[in-house]
């Protein structure tokens, strides 16, 4: 049976979709019935496979690699850990700024330059970064910009590598997903705040994210798997899938070995917020 979501909820009203499939009625009373859950802001939605889920899941799974991970940027929120392969980075790219500047900041430390992008705050006061007042979207637009296009307006070496680091608010599918392979692989390393997870169970959605990560998994790896605490653990798919996750990925070139990752979370990991801490459920580094 389908599931329909009610801001979020589908776990009683899902049964109306199992009833309607199998009642014995005219298309047309049919028709009427769903129009009369509509009217009353229920929504019939397109349930993703749970086999579709498990293997979205299991595609995630970070690898360990000969670099290991440091952290850039404060304990608690705007730290990630990245492989320690920084050198001759040219630039980070990072979309979605809100008041914490500490990883970038580590960032200008190593010699990158620093582009920020962020139509929602001002610009930092601080002298080495570039500030764009701009959202990152799937097309440069009004105040949408893809990356492509900020990377390309920038005066970098055209063979060099760079660093993303998005936290978007779940515009980070649409942009990766639009983003040109060409740009997307001169990203060595990527760190990804991806939302909304607790959503998969909508086909449309998980279409989306699923097609964004399948095309970062073509040249990167992920090594990386880190549950941001500010949201909760959603378990109504059937498996424990936090809502939010912060993954880093490695652009495959720049290793040689790797092996599954077998235990979370890394000595470096902290809590993203002073929220009830969680661990990494196990089905995301576990076969």
């Amino acid at each position: 049976c389908s599931m329909l979501f009610v801001d979020g909820k589908f776990d009683t009203l899902c049964r109306y979709r199992c009833i309607l499939a199998n009642l014995n009625t005219s298309l047309l009373m049919k028709n009427l019935i769903f129009k009369l859950l509509y009217s009353i802001n229920l929504i019939l939605e397109e349930s993703t496979k749970r086999g579709d889920i498990q293997s979205f899941i299991s595609k995630l799974r970070p690898y360990t690699t000969e670099k290991e991970l440091i952290r850039l940027g404060p304990s608690g929120d705007g730290g990630y850990l990245v492989p320690d392969d920084l050198k001759d980075i040219e630039a980070c790219f990072s979309p979605g700024v809100g008041e914490l500047f500490g990883f970038e900041i580590d960032c200008a430390s190593l010699g990158m330059k620093v582009y920020l992008s962020d139509a929602s705050v001002n610009s930092p006061n601080i002298s080495e970064f570039q500030f764009q007042s701009k959202f990152i979207g799937p097309v440069t637009y009004h105040n949408f910009i893809t990356v492509d296009d900020w990377v390309n307006s920038q005066q970098l070496s055209p063979d060099s590598d760079l660093l993303l680091q998005m936290d978007s608010e779940v515009y980070e599918y649409l942009s990766i997903v639009s983003m040109s392979s060409e740009v997307l692989n001169r990203f060595r390393i990527i760190v990804l705040e991806v939302h909304n997870l607790n959503k998969l169970g909508n086909l449309q959605f998980f279409n989306l994210v699923n097609s964004a990560v399948d095309k970062l998994l073509l040249n990167h790896t992920c090594v990386h798997i880190h549950p941001n605490n500010y949201r909760k653990v959603d378990t109504r798919l059937g498996y424990e899938i936090p809502r939010a996750l912060e993954l880093t990925f490695f652009r495959n070139d720049r290793f040689s070995e790797k092996r599954p990752t077998n235990s979370f979370p890394h000595v470096l990991d902290s809590d993203s917020s002073s929220k009830k801490h969680f661990a990494l459920p196990d089905i995301w580094y576990k076969k």
